[in-house]
């Protein structure tokens, strides 16, 4: 069985003149979780906007479940499944906790202006809500407002509203940036359990924080893939250990 769920090939984007993102082959494989990884100015933004659909390609097609999704709208390709993290800006700051997951939640089932509706999908609202909080580990964090939560529970919750649109693939985009150690190992298991039943992309700069969370990793440098594999080959590839000198790769927990 073909298990590849999203798949580029030959993606390439030019801007004015500047190649950014060169011919970039990429399948990603169900059940897994992928890491785009590369230092700074490799690509790995560019080919992430492209798949999903921030960006149209200069060249170049983008397949979900086997399905053409190169001309379609970002919209319309999360409503298949392929959805991306923070792409909403995803949490209302003066909302709670309970309220953001429940306005997600609503959304995905097309009743975000039905307040009519009978209070018992209201019930049913709120216990799904309760339960995606619990899955982030945010239960006591339920009556705060998403802007008084540290960093790292915000994104925690960010995965949350994600979450609440049911997405086959979760395209995370840089989830570990600008974290301390203590919430890199948090983020980076509840990365780990979310993907128990579902496909994960995610885009990262540090090589060391993927390496015990990805399955497969690819190597983006300057807009060309490098390497790719798990993080025992591609780790000792010379090529890749050079575009990373002098970028903080082996210090763990820098982002």
């Amino acid at each position: 069985m073909h298990d590849t769920i999203l798949e580029a090939v030959g993606l390439t984007k030019e801007f004015k003149g500047f190649t950014a993102v060169k011919e970039v082959n990429l399948q990603v494989r169900r059940g897994t979780i992928h890491a785009l990884i590369g230092p700074n100015g490799a690509g790995k933004s560019t080919v992430f906007n492209l798949l999903t659909k921030f960006l149209p390609p200069t060249a170049g097609r983008i397949l979900f479940k086997g399905r053409d999704i190169t001309a379609m709208r970002p919209a319309d390709v999360a409503r298949l499944g392929l959805v991306r993290s923070f792409q909403i800006s995803a949490v209302f700051p003066h909302l709670t906790v309970l309220e953001n997951v429940r306005v997600a939640l609503q959304r995905h089932q097309g009743t975000s202006f039905h307040f009519w509706k009978a209070e018992s999908s209201l019930h049913a609202l709120h216990e799904r809500a309760t339960a995606l909080i619990e899955a982030v580990n945010l239960t006591p964090w339920t009556g705060h407002t998403a802007a008084e939560l540290p960093y790292g529970r915000k994104r925690a919750l960010e995965i949350a509203t994600t979450l609440a649109l049911d997405p086959e693939v979760m395209l995370l985009d840089e989830p570990l940036a600008g974290m301390g150690h203590e919430d890199i190992e948090r983020t980076a298991a509840l990365i780990k359990r979310v993907a128990a039943d579902r496909t994960i992309l995610m885009v990262e700069h540090n090589l060391s924080v993927v390496a015990h969370l990805s399955d497969t990793i690819t190597v983006l440098r300057r807009g060309e893939v490098l390497a790719e594999g798990p993080y025992a080959v591609v780790s000792r590839n010379a090529e890749v250990m050079e575009a990373y000198m002098g970028t903080g790769t082996h210090g763990a927990g820098h982002a």
